[in-house]
């Protein structure tokens, strides 16, 4: 078609200073109104809409084509710009100043009636929209967050290039490293019998890149983990990744803060304070009882361990003898939301996340009543108003246990609960950076020590000499970047004395061959001069989501997946042909054989 196919604009980009302008057009049909002689056209694309008229006195051949045109029809319209008169103009839409009078048309694609209507925040069933995800994403709203998400990839990439890093892509097909969460396996046909893995980030593949002198790296990787799903959650990821030779955390944290501040500002208009508010971990979860606190909101924990420790209450003091502790939190003004029967749902909701009840104060115009007051004698009780802090019209929630971790992580799921409970008003960007994590963390099923980041992060210097002694007071050069409640990122400076990485392996259970089998590629870089180095991921999903304020991944997604991790779009996972099964030496059983 040559020529004919030139398009002069998007349809939402014209505005009153095109008026005489004969232009061409292309897009999707919005909505057809008739009215009279006249036909009016709303037109769409990406940029947004744009009406077409058709006279019935100009062209009534022309007319009787528009006539027949239905919802989601494609197609292509030459004709001139014009403005609308006062009373037709229309202040909700971009183009509503002008409109254009068409003069030929030609329909390049008729559809059939959508299961669903092409509309902003459409409130068809998900599951049928994501069937036919083809058509959700022809909606203005998903339209506009996918787009908005390359303009933030782009920052990113001009930022990073900017600041001296080289975009390198790493392997998808990779050796299977342990990472925390579960490979995708992809089987070889050419080494029969033997697995690649799909990677859960580029790690190992980013530190060689330091050793190989590239000192600045970044990719926007895909990521993949077989692990279950939630809303901010899915199998196949992109994250943000970055490395840094010669830096120690200040430095990495100092090129984040950069790029934070240079994105929300480009993208959203948004100057985000710097430098970003830091927190160590243990203060994050005594505060808190998170290492990811939304801090939009104050309702912090309170430690009534020392109130209490000697009250005739044997949940209070039972707990505290036992190692733990007891924590309050303070639901101001809430009085009237959280009732009898209100705090009762409470109580399940804690024992349903492992917690073991709550004892309660409501704070009322005609006094106090108590959970637990006929156990305490009157000053323990004021006692504890002291301490809290709780005034009339506030509800005092306390949870004891004989794990401390646990009351904390108890109280801090609570607190994230009754922020939505009460709905409380929460607006802005909060970031927080959380640093100096523990290095170990203990775990309870398999009763030994683990890297609560991964084998690579480096210990902080202070603590080396707790390695063997006391693995519960070792903390790590690690941190992580967190938005309103939601880690965004994670990183370390890493390790890069081949002893020192021998070391943590052992005590993390490995061997010095079966380390060597797992990551002896990178230990032997080691051995060639190793520049110290760190750096993070950053989840790019996660950020766009959070930025556009979204309630789940899949709205900036393009094509997601369900919380079953499949796709409904195309219906996969599905099976193969057995041919090609036998090719790779694998058959499948059922659960019976």
């Amino acid at each position: 078609m040559g020529k004919q196919l030139d398009r002069t604009a998007y349809c939402g980009e014209f505005r009153a200073t095109d008026a005489g302008k004969t232009v061409r057009v292309y897009g999707w049909v919005q909505r057809r109104r008739p009215l009279g002689g006249l036909i009016f056209i709303t037109l769409r694309d990406r940029s947004g809409i744009l009406q077409l008229t058709f006279d019935e006195n100009e062209n009534k051949e022309l007319f009787d084509q528009a006539y027949a045109l239905r919802p989601e029809d494609v197609l292509t319209a030459t004709g001139v710009v014009r403005m609308r008169s006062e009373e037709t103009r229309n202040p909700k839409m971009d183009t509503g100043d002008v409109e254009v009078l068409v003069s030929e048309l030609t329909v390049l694609g008729k559809s059939e009636t959508p299961p669903f209507e092409i509309v902003e925040n459409s409130k068809a069933n998900e599951e049928l929209r994501l069937k036919h995800r083809y058509l959700d994403l022809r909606r203005p709203d998903l339209q506009n967050n996918i787009i908005f998400r390359h303009r933030v990839t782009k920052i990113t990439r001009d930022y990073f290039d900017e600041n001296g890093f080289i975009e390198i892509e790493t392997p998808i097909l990779i050796r299977s490293t342990p990472e925390g969460a579960r490979d995708f396996l992809v089987p070889s046909r050419i080494h029969p019998g033997e697995f690649y893995a799909l990677p859960q980030s580029p790690q190992l593949y980013k530190q060689l890149s330091m050793v190989a002198g590239f000192d600045r790296y970044m990719q926007i990787a895909r990521c993949f983990r077989d692990e279950d799903l939630r809303a901010d959650r899915q199998p196949e990821f992109t994250q943000i990744d970055l490395e840094m030779s010669f830096v120690e955390v200040e430095d990495v944290l100092k090129i984040g803060e950069g790029f934070i501040h240079r994105v929300f500002k480009e993208a959203l208009g948004v100057d985000i304070p710097m430098p970003l508010p830091r927190m160590t971990y243990q203060e994050a979860m005594e505060r808190y009882g998170s290492d990811k606190p939304d801090v939009r909101f104050g309702m912090e924990i309170i430690d009534l361990t020392e109130t209490v420790k000697d009250s005739g209450f044997a949940v209070f003091s039972g707990a505290i003898a036992g190692g733990g502790s007891v924590r309050a939190l303070v639901a101001e003004d809430s009085v009237s939301k959280l009732t009898r029967k209100e705090i009762d749902k409470l109580v399940e909701y804690v024992k349903g996340v492992g917690g073991k009840g709550i004892a309660w104060i409501r704070l009322t115009e005609e006094g106090m009543t108590s959970s637990f007051a006929k156990f305490m004698t009157e000053e323990e009780m004021n006692a504890i108003l002291t301490k809290t802090g709780a005034k009339t019209g506030d509800v005092v929630l306390v949870i004891a246990d004989t794990n401390n971790t646990k009351a904390l992580t108890t109280c801090g799921m609570l607190r994230n609960h009754l922020a939505k409970k009460l709905e409380l008003k929460l607006e802005g960007y909060k970031f927080l950076w959380i640093v100096e994590f523990p290095f170990f963390e203990y775990d309870e099923e398999s009763q030994t020590w683990i890297a609560m980041h991964h084998a690579f992060t480096a210990p902080l210097d202070e603590c080396l000499d707790y390695l063997e002694s006391d693995k519960g007071k070792v903390r790590a050069k690690c941190y992580d970047l967190v938005l309103n409640g939601i880690e965004l990122a994670s990183g370390s400076i890493r390790i890069t004395d081949p002893e020192l990485q021998k070391r943590i392996f052992r005590l993390l259970g490995l061997t010095d061959e079966e380390a060597y089998e797992k990551f002896g590629y990178l230990t032997d870089a080691f051995r060639y001069g190793a520049p110290p180095h760190g750096g993070m991921g950053l989840g790019l999903d996660r950020l766009v989501m959070q930025m556009l304020g979204c309630e789940s991944l899949r709205d900036v997604v393009a094509y997601p997946k369900v919380q079953n991790a499949s796709e409904l779009m195309t219906d996969c996972p599905a099976p193969v042909d057995e041919d090609q099964l036998k090719i790779l030496g694998i058959a499948t059983v059922t659960d019976k054989e």
